[in-house]
């Protein structure tokens, strides 16, 4: 019979416990007096988050156990049982929250954290080679070296210094506050994309060498909406870009319809985070907006109280709706090989005293593209359809590249069209009017152009 103590002896070391009441954590957060342990215990961030065991890099005190030790390769042990748990009822995957955090007092590089993930990965890929791996990681040559799938552009900003993501759609202290935003798709801000390219693209190349994916988001739990603080115009050029960039574009829930960020009182640790945190909202004739028939005040977070927050239903029943411009992006995603996630990505301009931006977007094999679509804006002029045999015509041919271009600012930009791009390049998808006369593309205010 397997005594209590016993049970409890054999997980102990699952977790980082210092060996008297009166330690510190060495530098690390930690937990004392609330346990009958004589020690106490190392937190990641909240007292009821304890920080597994992976081990210390360079151990210093008895109660630190060496990375790939035996402690902490039973803790590796004890989390592949769960991974295989879940696998093996039909999971994908797992997205790993903060996945570069493993080893504590590792060195630059995280060395010691990518010895243990690629002995993780070195067990559980061989029984699920098809499961995939995302890592909270933001570093894609140290998550690609750990044997991750994909790593994410994730939003950083320390002391009011923006990462490249930052620059893109939260490059402001004041979530709320337009006018201080110095973000690119702000149409007011005057910036242009070259800083985030030059962030960008050393990473993207991480990530291809390594044949991983590097991917954008529109947001998550751990960030602020970006809406109300840019208008649904602003939002349509930004996920234009988005849903056509390299890699695998995650889409936080409610983004597509512009569910906006709320100022909240923290609950359960969200803080500045609780506001991006409330409930979808489907129909604003259902209650709670559709999300739930429970007693509003049950939820765990209030829905938009406000008398025109957006919904589903009234999103989709709006033909210019920013859930109907997503809905055209993906679509064409999905149809144009060129908008694959490892389609090849190359710059054609991003000036550093402009505005514009336009890439080539070039596929990785050889499937036919298809035929052009209509635009998705009342204020743009239709693409010429194609018919029937246009479509039967393109079967077997070599797949097309695409032009993506945009304008984010108040002005009128111009971008000259790549050899790249077939002479007879139709307009597959627009915003604002964008016109070609000969080789060059005039991009109106705040417009958005795909040809191929």
């Amino acid at each position: 019979m397997v005594q209590e103590s016993d049970t409890q002896e054999s997980v102990s070391d699952r977790y980082i416990w210092t060996d008297s009441w009166i330690s510190r954590g060495d530098g690390l957060p930690f937990i004392g007096g609330e346990t009958e342990r004589d020690g106490t215990y190392i937190i990641n961030f909240f007292k009821c988050q304890p920080a597994l065991n992976y081990g210390f890099a360079h151990p210093k005190h008895p109660w630190q156990k060496p990375a790939l030790g035996p402690e902490a390769l039973a803790t590796c042990e004890a989390m592949l049982d769960v991974m295989r748990f879940w696998l093996s009822r039909g999971a994908d995957g797992f997205r790993v929250d903060m996945a570069d955090s493993l080893v504590k007092h590792d060195d630059d590089g995280k060395p010691f954290t990518i010895r243990t993930w690629q002995y993780i990965f070195s067990r559980i890929r061989p029984e699920f080679p098809e499961a995939a791996f995302v890592a909270e990681w933001g570093r894609p040559y140290e998550s690609m070296q750990a044997g991750f799938d994909m790593d994410f552009y994730l939003d950083w900003r320390w002391d009011g210094h923006p990462n490249g993501y930052n620059m893109l759609l939260r490059n402001t202290d004041t979530p709320l506050d337009h006018e201080s935003d110095a973000s690119y798709f702000n149409a007011d801000s005057g910036t242009s994309i070259a800083p985030f390219l030059e962030q960008y693209l050393p990473q993207l190349h991480d990530c291809e060498r390594a044949s991983g994916t590097f991917n954008l988001i529109t947001c998550n739990h751990d960030t602020l909406r970006v809406a109300q603080r840019l208008t649904e115009r602003e939002l349509k050029v930004a996920y234009g870009m988005l849903l056509t960039m390299p890699g695998c574009p995650f889409l936080y829930y409610g983004d597509e319809i512009g569910m906006r960020y709320r100022p909240l009182p923290t609950k359960e640790g969200g803080y500045v985070r609780t506001g991006s945190r409330t409930p979808m909202q489907w129909d604003a004739d259902k209650p709670n907006l559709g999300f739930s028939c429970a007693p509003s005040e049950s939820l765990y977070l209030p829905v938009d109280s406000a008398a025109d927050a957006p919904t589903v239903a009234s999103e989709a029943a709006r033909e210019d709706s920013l859930f109907n411009w997503v809905r055209e992006v993906l679509a064409l995603r999905t149809e144009q090989p060129a908008l694959a996630s490892d389609a090849r990505f190359d710059v054609v301009a991003a000036p550093v005293d402009g505005r514009a931006f336009a890439y080539i977007r070039t596929p990785a094999d050889g499937h036919a593209s298809t035929h052009p679509r209509t635009t998705a804006d009342s204020s743009s002029a239709p693409a010429p359809a194609a018919t029937r045999d246009d479509v039967s015509d393109r079967n077997g041919a070599t797949a097309r590249p695409l032009l993506i271009a945009m304008n984010p600012g108040r002005g009128i930009e111009t971008v000259e069209l790549p050899s790249e791009l077939r002479p007879d390049a139709s307009m597959l998808l627009a915003l604002g009017s964008p016109t070609v006369s000969g080789r060059t593309l005039t991009l109106p205010a705040q417009s958005f152009a795909i040809l191929g």
